[in-house]
């Protein structure tokens, strides 16, 4: 029998989260924040309605960062692993970074997003659409 959910956690594991399916989406995102944000040439984020995810911080560790957009990032305090993004342009939901999972998701990735300001220096050899920016 398929699974209803999937666990995750941060580098250290003292911030644990679960993530009950349907997952809304699940995209590559090459915005200029991400790649900062993570120190890479995008991010694979998980979309989900903000009451499928639950966050289990005992030691108070989540910190959200308050961008100017409005939009905020939650990391670690400890290890510092970047895990969740809140936007105002998608009220309501959460996304989790793709990479923080431990059990297997219920989709795969299904887009590219904000390609137009992806980085030269890494190749995309797959087959994904590259959506426009709304």
């Amino acid at each position: 029998m398929p699974s209803t959910y999937a666990k995750g956690s941060c580098l250290c594991g003292a911030i644990a989260f679960t993530l009950q399916f349907p997952s809304k989406w699940v995209v590559h995102c090459h915005c200029s924040r991400c790649q900062r944000a993570h120190g890479s040439a995008f991010v694979t984020w998980v979309g989900a309605d903000t009451q499928q995810v639950q966050i289990d911080d005992a030691d108070k560790l989540l910190t959200w960062y308050q961008e100017p957009s409005g939009s905020s990032r939650g990391f670690c305090q400890r290890c510092g692993s970047p895990m969740f993004f809140r936007s105002l342009r998608e009220p309501g939901e959460t996304h989790v970074a793709m990479a923080l999972f431990t059990q297997a998701l219920d989709r795969q990735p299904g887009s590219h997003v904000h390609y137009e300001t992806h980085v030269d220096w890494v190749s995309v050899a797959e087959t994904l659409p590259v959506e426009a920016d709304a």
